[in-house]
């Protein structure tokens, strides 16, 4: 029997970084603020009706254009080198991982972020993910970006909690991801998914997990818990924690106990149905 897989998935802005992905480099580099930087996209979406994703995307298009950067895959890894993590981030991959393993439990971990995948790509953590979902560019033939190849706002993220738990990883596989499937046959049962997020763009992803059984964290800041007000008093969460994902942190206790149970329920579910199985034979035996 494969041991049984425990999806963890997160945000990235504000859940395992501090602030936005593109403040830490990409707007320092082009002489703006982040306050000017985000008003422009703003401006377009308001003029235009542009979807809010799609608008910051052509922003840092246009941007890298009038900066004279281009605007490639290199570059935009470049600026994730400099992303600062929360505190234990760096850490917590192997740690958690490890104690799945003590478990009897394979843990995997995903991205799911309005934010840009090269730029988690870029970050020292992306090698802990199984898939990182974020807004992506196509490129033209001097690897410039050109337009946007992916890009996944706040509902849009929900698409992707489907995907794993089917094991439908490839964004490109729609015929798969809408077929109809059995729940046994399932990559990740929701039950077994733990979804960390920040704030308000996370909702839908989080009540989708919590409702199919599985379990929501929203994290904040250190002393700056009002942003997440509004997640506790809709119930759209099962716990809420302060970012520091360091070792013996509540967030780390909070989490091994989740994977703790959802280990014992999966194996006392296997034990019914060999013990069941052992009863019918016996029975069958008899008669």
């Amino acid at each position: 029997m494969d041991k049984i897989r425990i999806g963890i998935l997160y945000d990235f802005d504000k859940t395992l970084c501090t602030t936005d992905m593109q403040e830490y480099d990409f707007i320092k580099n082009l002489g703006m603020t982040s306050k000017d930087f985000w008003g422009e996209a703003a401006a377009i979406t308001e003029q235009h009706e542009v979807e809010k994703i799609l608008a910051y995307m052509l922003v840092m298009i246009k941007k890298c254009k009038e900066k004279g950067i281009p605007l490639t895959e290199e570059y935009l890894r470049s600026c994730g080198e400099h992303v600062e993590l929360f505190e234990g981030v760096l850490t917590w991959f192997d740690r958690i991982n490890a104690f799945g393993q003590s478990m009897g439990v394979n843990i995997e971990h995903y991205i799911i972020s309005s934010g840009t995948y090269e730029i988690i790509q870029g970050t020292p953590i992306a090698k802990y993910f199984k898939r990182i979902y974020a807004c992506r560019y196509m490129y033209d033939e001097n690897g410039e970006a050109l337009w946007p190849a992916l890009a996944i706002n706040y509902t849009l993220k929900t698409q992707y909690i489907y995907r794993i738990s089917k094991g439908t990883l490839d964004v490109t596989d729609d015929y798969n991801l809408n077929r109809q499937q059995d729940e046994s046959l399932r990559r990740i049962a929701y039950h077994n998914m733990i979804y960390i997020g920040d704030g308000l763009t996370d909702i839908p992803c989080m009540k989708l997990v919590k409702e199919r059984g599985g379990k929501s964290i929203a994290v904040y800041p250190r002393g700056n818990s009002e942003h997440v007000k509004p997640l506790v008093e809709d119930a759209r969460i099962n716990y809420v924690c302060v970012a520091d994902y360091s070792s013996e942190s509540p967030l780390e206790r909070i989490v091994k106990l989740m994977i703790e149970k959802m280990a014992i329920l999966e194996k006392l579910k296997a034990q019914e149905v060999e013990q069941l199985s052992q009863y019918k034979e016996i029975v069958g035996h008899d008669s």
